[in-house]
Parts: structure tokens; sequence; C-alpha cells
């Protein structure tokens, strides 16, 4: 029998989907469960991905459980990891966030299975633990900065912004038209953090070694003139009066809407939110554009890169072939012509074979010159150290809507980045 059941996953309902989730397993030999988060294109790319393989396997049930973004989601995968009752596949982080989960007490390894031979090697050092592979990736990789929408730039004559003073001038610009210039949602916590994570390119172009110096506790967001200015850049643009009015309680979703329908000009964001506006706002799709995090100097203008979040496998699944199959499937080039049917094209894959059609939409082709050769692109942070403080999200939302100074926040963050790095017993902190 083949079915797929979506369960809404919020605190109230984990403790009884755990001992449900663990009985089911016990009884079905081929029986799956599968923890995604609550944005709309992983849910309509896990739907169809279940589809398509029950469909070849319909003696495999699958179940898709849905659980928040942000802190909240991150807690009930912590949550479910140490209680030993976490789904058999589940959706999460790459790089330093993959490694505060414990892989090598909590996942199974698939460094052997033959289907990792088409994973880039880029993409198995961010989920690689004591000597093992343990992710396939979910998505494309991405890229942070921002989405604008082309109508509005068309209407008011403006050009891309290369540096931050060019981008501030256009938010003038729009303002003065009586636009929103600038979107933030930060009823989604997770949200309010791309002004500072996709300003990293900027700072490896002032301080290339920041990275290391940052892991070794010798450098600071506080203390550094570059690091410190993504925390500014928040603050900036509050001041300004450049937000939607509805900025504390906006969401994800409110935010992808607003500058897919011209509501707002720009909307700082990861690009797996091409995937949502073709879910969500099809219509709008050509209308919405990218471009890199601008910073003080054209010349050094680039993209700071994000590897996909992965899938994994818990170490407690009772069907472990299964689940290896499953995810093979997913991070085979036939998963990604599912994906790019859900939810089109959102970027560059790191699976061999997978391609992209040619009719991407604009916002892809806008990020493709970046990685490119001669284009301009580096890792984020948390793909070159291992340290990503939890609470930078509440941070960012109090910089960004004027309850703390920049240089306050920063301090904070560094905080928050010690207790993270004395966590994961780092030698120097």
């Amino acid at each position: 029998m083949t079915k797929t059941k979506l369960f809404a996953l919020t605190g109230a309902s984990l403790l009884g989907l755990m001992m449900t989730a663990n009985a089911v397993n016990a009884q079905q030999s081929g029986y799956l469960s599968f923890l995604i988060d609550n944005g709309p294109q992983s849910v309509a790319v896990a739907e169809a991905w279940v589809a398509a393989y029950t469909e070849k396997n319909p003696d495999v049930t699958i179940d898709i459980e849905v659980r928040p973004g942000g802190g909240e989601g991150d807690n009930i995968v912590k949550t479910r990891l140490a209680t030993g009752a976490m789904a058999d596949v589940f959706f999460y982080n790459s790089g330093s966030l993959f490694q505060a989960i414990n892989p090598v007490q909590n996942l199974l390894p698939v460094t052997n299975e033959p289907w990792q031979a088409g994973i880039q090697d880029s993409f198995k050092s961010v989920v690689s633990a004591g000597g093992e592979v343990y992710g396939t990736p979910f998505a494309p990789a991405m890229g942070g900065g921002i989405f604008y929408n082309k109508p509005i730039y068309e209407e008011l004559g403006l050009e891309i912004p290369k540096t931050w003073d060019e981008f501030m001038a256009n938010n003038e610009k729009i303002k003065a038209a009586g636009k929103t210039a600038v979107i933030q949602t930060y009823g989604e916590t997770w949200t309010s953090q791309l002004f500072v994570l996709a300003d990293f390119y900027n700072v490896l172009t002032v301080e290339p070694d920041f990275a290391e110096k940052f892991t070794a506790n010798e450098a600071k967001f506080a203390t550094s003139p570059a690091a410190v200015k993504g925390f500014e850049r928040l603050q900036e643009v509050y001041e300004a009066g450049y937000l939607n009015a509805d900025f504390g309680a906006a969401t994800y979703p409110d935010g992808i809407r607003m500058v897919a329908t011209g509501e707002g000009a720009h909307y700082p964001m990861l690009t797996f939110g091409i995937g949502a506006i073709a879910e969500t706002q099809p219509d709008y799709l050509k209308d919405v554009g990218f471009f890199a995090q601008p910073g003080d100097d054209a010349a050094t203008n680039g993209l700071t890169t994000w590897m996909p979040d992965s899938v994994y496998i818990a170490k407690t699944t009772a069907a472990p072939d299964l689940a290896k199959d499953f995810v093979g499937f997913i991070g085979s080039p036939e998963g990604c012509d599912i994906r790019n049917e859900a939810v089109g094209a959102t970027g560059p894959y790191m699976i061999a074979g997978c391609e992209l059609p040619a009719d991407v939409p604009p916002a892809v082709a806008d990020m493709l010159p970046y990685f490119q050769e001669g284009g301009r692109n580096g890792p984020a942070l948390e793909f070159l150290s291992p340290i990503k403080g939890p609470a930078l999200e509440q941070i960012t939302v109090e910089v960004g809507s004027g309850i703390r100074q920049a240089a306050d926040g920063a301090a904070l963050y560094d905080e928050d980045v010690r207790k993270q790095a004395q966590q994961l017993g780092l030698a120097g902190w």
C-alpha cells in the first residue's frame, strides 16, 4: 500500500508523534518517516519525491512530518535526536549546524553508498565528521543576497547596485516614490540574519583570514571593522525608515509575496526563495531578480554562497536499507528533475548529471554569473568555521528593529559564539 501523510509538527504534538513513530517503525519494514521544514518549497519538493518513489515502490509507505523553521524547528530536531525519536530520514543544515547535532553519534553514514560517487566533494566536506559522509544535497547551491522587484526598478530607472551606498541611494528613491524599499519578515526570526550572513563575502575581501582567526578566538564581530558592518547595515535600513510597516509580524511567505507582487522592492534572502516564488506566486516569477549584497567597493562585488541543506538518516532508523535507497533517489539526476518540476530551477546542483533547464527564472540567471568562470563568490562563514551562535536570529531581530544598537548586537553575538565554541570543545576558548 502507498500512502503519504502530512503531519504538522509543533511542541504540543512532539511527544505523541515520537511515541507513535517508533511504534510504526517497529511494525512496518516498508515504512519511512520523513521530517522537513514547513517552507512551501520544502513541502512541495518532499511531496513530489515521495509520490515518485512510492509509485515505483508501491509496498513502501512514507509519512511526511512538517516542523517549523528557525530556532523552534532547530530545537525539535535536537530534541528528537537526543531522545532517540528522530524520523528515519530528515532534512537539516549542513556546515556548522550539522556539526552541532553530533553526527557521529546520531546519524547513519552513507560514505560508501554507490550514489555518493555523484555528489561533489565540496558538498561532502560540509556533511562529514569523523572520516564519514552523512548527507546528500536537499537542494541546489544557494546565494545569499537581495531579491528585487524588476518592474519597480524599471519604473524608477534604477540600476543594480554594486556598493552599499548605491543600494541605499536606490532605497531612498524607492521610499520617495511612496513604496516599501526593504522588506523584512521578523515574524520568522531566521529571516532576520541575511544582512549579516550575506555580507561575509565583503568581509573576506578585506580580511581574508577572518574565518581562521574567528575559529581560533583571535577575531570578533564587534572588533572587526569589516565584520561589524553587517549589523550596522541592519540598523541603517531600519533607521532610514525603509522597512514595511508590519516588519515585526510579517513572515517568510509574506516577504516572498511582497517582493514578487511589487508590494516592496527588496527582500534580503537566500536564493532557495526562488522555489517558493515559483510555488506560491508563479505568475510573478519573471518579475523577481537577484543581486549579491553590495559592499564598500564595486571592484570587489561578489556573492556569499551557501552549500545546500542536506538529507540525513537517523542512526535509530528501523529500515536503514530502505532509508539509504530513498536518500539515494533524492540525490540522483531523477531526483533533481523531480525537484525542477515541483518548484523550478533555483541554482546550480551539487550532483553529477543534474542539469538546469534552458528557461531558468530571471533570479537564477542573475545568480549564475557569480558561479561561472571569472565570477566572484565565496562560502558563508558557517562553511569555513564550525561555530555559529544559535542566538544570532534573535539578536538580528533586535538590531533590525531598533531595540539594540549594532555594536551592542555584535558584542552580544560574540558572547553567544563563545558559549557555542566552548560546547564544541574548540581550542583557545
